[in-house]
């Protein structure tokens, strides 16, 4: 897509977002274009590939998206079960090209039952209208099922018993990138204790399947002034479904 594709629709999106202007790379070069976009970054990195991660015995998942969906709404395999309204499966196209994965629920996500529903739901919508997708397009999905109390970091116990469903997720969906917003989201399927700024603007894989970690829409609503980055971030997924990257 080039930076010619965006219609008006879409310009408007990516000042609503508060980018003046959000246009795509042209292929020889991997500057974003616009006032408020930062200078040209690096060629992407060459990929690096996250090793399986460990299912905790006795906690293989299986079944198709029904039985999944209702493993995890009875599921009480950590203590989390017990302060949940309801457990959140995941949302969107069984057959998407892209899976977004988040950290965790919060409290709109635990009260709705459906992930991304707030404010930063809001945003992300925004963000993938801004390339040409819908939110019906792709398949939304978190780590953690159910809320963690006040909205704090999953526990690595809690992520353990939670993951096999996510990875069952996965390998129904068959994606073709998965886009992880936020640390948490990152770190855990890449088994890296980095920074999320350190991940970002690269190539991983994750068992075989394109991997490309951004911010959390949250964070970007706390600080505007990296959504340029998350920008960044989402045309390099662009490049890597492209084939390009």
């Amino acid at each position: 897509m080039s930076g010619a594709s965006l219609s008006r629709h879409q310009q408007s999106v990516l000042r609503e977002l508060g980018i003046d202007v959000w246009r795509l790379r042209q292929p020889s070069s991997d500057a974003v274009a616009g006032a408020a976009a930062p200078a040209a970054a690096a060629a992407p990195e060459p990929a690096t590939t996250a090793p399986a991660v460990p299912v905790p015995t006795g906690a293989v998942v299986s079944g198709d998206w029904d039985a999944v969906n209702a493993a995890i709404r009875g599921c009480t395999r950590c203590a989390l079960s017990a302060s949940r309204t309801q457990a959140v499966c995941g949302v969107g196209s069984r057959q998407a090209d892209w899976l977004i994965v988040g950290e965790a629920p919060g409290a709109d996500e635990d009260r709705q039952g459906e992930p991304f529903v707030g404010r930063a739901g809001q945003l992300l919508n925004e963000m993938l209208r801004a390339i040409g997708l819908r939110r019906e397009q792709v398949f939304i999905a978190n780590v953690l099922k159910c809320r963690p109390p006040n909205n704090r970091d999953p526990q690595p116990a809690e992520i353990d018993c939670c993951l096999p469903y996510l990875r069952r997720q996965i390998e129904l969906l068959q994606p073709k990138v998965i886009l992880v917003v936020g640390r948490i989201a990152a770190q855990t399927l890449l088994q890296a204790d980095k920074p999320l700024g350190a991940l970002r603007g690269k190539r991983h894989e994750f068992e075989g399947i394109p991997l490309v970690a951004t911010y959390h829409p949250a964070y970007l609503l706390r600080s505007p002034t990296q959504k340029s980055k998350s920008w960044a971030d989402l045309l390099l997924a662009l490049d890597v479904m492209a084939g390009k990257a």
